[in-house]
C-alpha cells in the first residue's frame, strides 16, 4: 500500500467514524422536537431554550456530517451527464472540481471564520434571547471544525481521482464501491 491510499484511507476512515457518530444526533434531535411539540401544543408552554436545542443539533449534524455526506457522495449533483461518463471523465471532473472548487472554499470558511470564532470565545457568547441557550461560542466552532473535515475529505477525493487518472485506482475496498461508480444514497 502506498502513500497516498494510505492518507485516502485515514481521512476516509476518519470521516466514517466522526459521520457515523455524529449520525446517533439525528435520535436526539427526533426526541427534542417531539418534547418540543407535546408541550408547545398540548401544554400550551413554549421554551426558547428548547426550540434554539433544536437548531444547535440541527447545525452541528449538518456541520460535521457534511464531510462524511460528501465522502458517500450524498450531496446533490445533476447526474444528466456525469452518470453517463467513463470513470476517468468522472475522475477529471472530480479532481478539477476538488482542486479548483471544493479545497480553496473549505480553507477559506476556515480561515474566515477564525476571527468570528475566537471573538465569540473571547466574550462567551450565549443566546441572545431570555430563556435561550449559553455556550453559542461551541456551536460556531463547529464551523471551522465541519469545512475542516470537509477540506480533508476534499483531498481525500482528489487523490482518489489522481490515482483512476494515472491509471491506479484504489481498490473497490478501499471506498466500498468500484472505482469511478456514483452510489445514490
Amino acid at each position: 500500500m502506498n502513500f497516498l491510499t494510505r492518507v485516502v484511507r485515514l481521512i476516509d476512515s476518519l470521516n466514517e467514524w466522526v459521520g457515523r457518530s455524529v449520525a446517533w444526533l439525528t435520535t436526539l434531535l427526533v426526541l427534542v422536537v417531539c418534547f418540543d411539540v407535546v408541550t408547545r401544543y398540548l401544554l400550551n408552554e413554549s421554551m426558547v431554550a428548547v426550540q434554539e436545542l433544536e437548531w444547535h443539533i440541527f447545525a452541528v449534524i449538518f456541520l460535521i456530517g457534511a464531510a462524511y455526506t460528501l465522502k458517500e457522495d450524498g450531496h446533490v449533483r445533476v447526474d444528466v451527464f456525469y452518470g453517463h461518463m467513463s470513470p476517468k471523465k468522472k475522475a477529471l471532473i472530480d479532481f478539477v472540481g476538488c482542486v479548483l472548487f471544493l479545497i480553496p472554499f473549505s480553507l477559506l470558511v476556515v480561515w474566515t471564520s477564525k476571527n468570528f470564532v475566537q471573538m465569540s470565545w473571547m466574550v462567551h457568547e450565549g443566546s441572545p434571547n431570555p430563556g435561550g441557550l449559553p455556550a453559542r461560542y461551541l456551536l460556531k466552532l463547529m464551523i471551522p471544525i465541519g469545512l475542516g473535515l470537509v477540506f480533508l475529505q476534499g483531498i481525500s477525493m482528489a487523490l482518489r481521482s489522481f490515482m483512476t487518472l494515472i491509471g491506479r485506482p484504489l481498490d473497490a475496498e478501499d471506498s466500498g464501491k468500484d472505482a469511478g461508480e456514483v452510489s445514490h444514497a
